[in-house]
């Protein structure tokens, strides 16, 4: 069995590794990757981070979305809330409908802010899960649209 990469030819060159235990790493390295993991892990949500292969859960994926919408629905309240402008919020009369207070707006932005930023610590959310960022922006597209389609009457209020 010859030396078939620089990958391998490192294991049995190093002095601390002995001929067995380079072996063993470079069978490591060779086995094929199994359709039927990629399969479970991609239905399943699961994925293993490249730094300390922990595996990413179901939850995080929800909490990504949700970090997303949470922290998307910032904009709108805190641009109307510090430019003194009314603006529609849960705490209207009728809510949703009626025009809250710059400030309730201020308020309801920072407390938006801040359960998107837990949410957001709490997924697990890096340039290097890529199907966490993803979620993450599907969450700002849904609720821009949910919000554009909800407000479009603002005007007329």
């Amino acid at each position: 069995m010859g030396v078939r990469s620089t990958r391998e030819a490192r294991f049995f060159t190093e002095p601390a590794l002995s001929v067995a235990e380079g072996f063993r790493m470079t069978v490591q390295i060779e086995q094929p990757t199994n359709v039927l993991i990629i399969l479970h892990d991609f239905f399943f949500l699961t994925t293993k981070t490249s730094l300390n292969m922990e595996t990413i859960k179901w939850y995080h994926y929800v909490a990504a979305f949700f970090a997303g919408c949470f922290l998307a629905n910032t904009v709108p309240h805190f641009i109307h809330g510090v430019s003194g402008d009314p603006f529609p919020s849960p705490f209207a009369n009728p809510p949703g409908k009626g025009l809250s207070s710059p400030l309730v707006n201020t308020l309801w932005a920072c407390l938006n802010l801040l359960v998107g930023y837990v949410l957001f610590r709490a997924s697990k959310v890096s340039s290097k899960e890529k199907y966490l960022l993803i979620v993450l922006f599907i969450g700002i597209l849904a609720i821009s649209i949910m919000c554009s389609l909800t407000f479009v009457d603002k005007a007329k209020l």
